[in-house]
C-alpha cells in the first residue's frame, strides 16, 4: 500500500483512512463482503464499483414491484423476496446488487445472510447514466449465473422486457416486451402479473 499521500488537510480527503484499504484491483472477496458503507457497491475481480445513488422515482419503481411479488409469493410462501441493497454472487470473483431479487423457496439453501448464490429472478431499473450497464452487462452477467428470469424496466421509454433464460444455448430470449395498459407477466411464477402503465406512473411522484 503506497504512503506517498500528504497528510489530510482541512477539505481534503482523509487519505490516512483511505490507506487503511486495498488499493483499487487487489480487493478480495472477503474484504469486499467486510465493506459496509450504506451505498450501493458491486465487485468484479478485485476492483469495487461504485453504483449511482438511484432517484426517487426509482426506488418508488423497485418498491412497487417488490410489494407486487411479495403479495403474490407470500400467502403460498412460494419463495423470499427482497431489494438493493443485497449481494448477489453472480460469477467467481464477481458481485451485483440486483434492484430487486427473488429465490424460489425451494432453492433457499443459496441464502446466506451476506449474499446470495444467484438467484430465481431478478429486476433492474434502468438509470440514464448508464443504460448499457442494465441491458448489456448486467443481461451477461445474469446469464452466466444461470439466473432463470430477467426483467428490465426502463422508464426511458416506460417499457417492461421479460427475458427468459435459454437453457440449450445460456442466452436471454425475449418473452415480451410491454407498455401502456398491456400486463408484463413472469414464466418463471405463474399468475404473476403487472400492468406496465401502473409500474410507470407512481402517485407518490405526484
Amino acid at each position: 500500500m503506497s504512503t506517498d499521500y500528504p497528510k489530510s488537510q482541512h477539505g481534503d480527503p482523509v487519505w490516512e483512512i483511505a490507506e487503511l484499504f486495498p488499493s483499487q484491483g487487489h480487493w478480495s472477496e472477503q474484504d469486499y463482503l467486510r465493506l459496509d458503507t450504506g451505498r450501493l457497491v458491486e465487485f468484479d475481480n478485485g476492483k469495487l464499483e461504485i453504483v449511482a445513488m438511484p432517484t426517487e422515482l426509482h426506488q418508488f419503481i423497485a418498491l412497487f414491484l417488490y410489494t407486487q411479488i411479495r403479495s403474490f409469493c407470500d400467502p403460498e410462501r412460494l419463495g423470499v423476496c427482497c431489494t438493493a441493497p443485497l449481494r448477489v454472487l453472480v460469477r467467481e470473483g464477481k458481485y451485483r446488487e440486483p434492484d430487486v431479487l427473488f429465490m424460489l423457496t425451494e432453492n433457499r439453501h443459496r441464502r446466506t445472510s451476506r449474499y446470495w448464490h444467484g438467484a430465481d429472478l431478478v429486476m433492474e431499473i434502468v438509470s440514464e447514466d448508464d443504460p448499457d450497464r442494465d441491458w448489456i452487462d448486467k443481461r451477461e452477467d445474469y446469464a452466466i449465473a444461470g439466473i432463470p428470469e430477467y426483467w428490465i424496466v426502463d422508464p426511458r421509454d416506460r417499457s417492461i422486457s421479460v427475458l427468459t433464460l435459454d437453457a440449450s444455448d445460456g442466452r436471454y430470449h425475449e418473452a415480451g416486451r410491454y407498455r401502456g395498459e398491456q400486463s408484463a407477466h413472469s414464466i418463471l411464477l405463474d399468475g404473476f402479473r403487472v400492468n406496465a402503465r401502473e409500474v410507470f406512473d407512481r402517485p407518490e411522484v405526484a
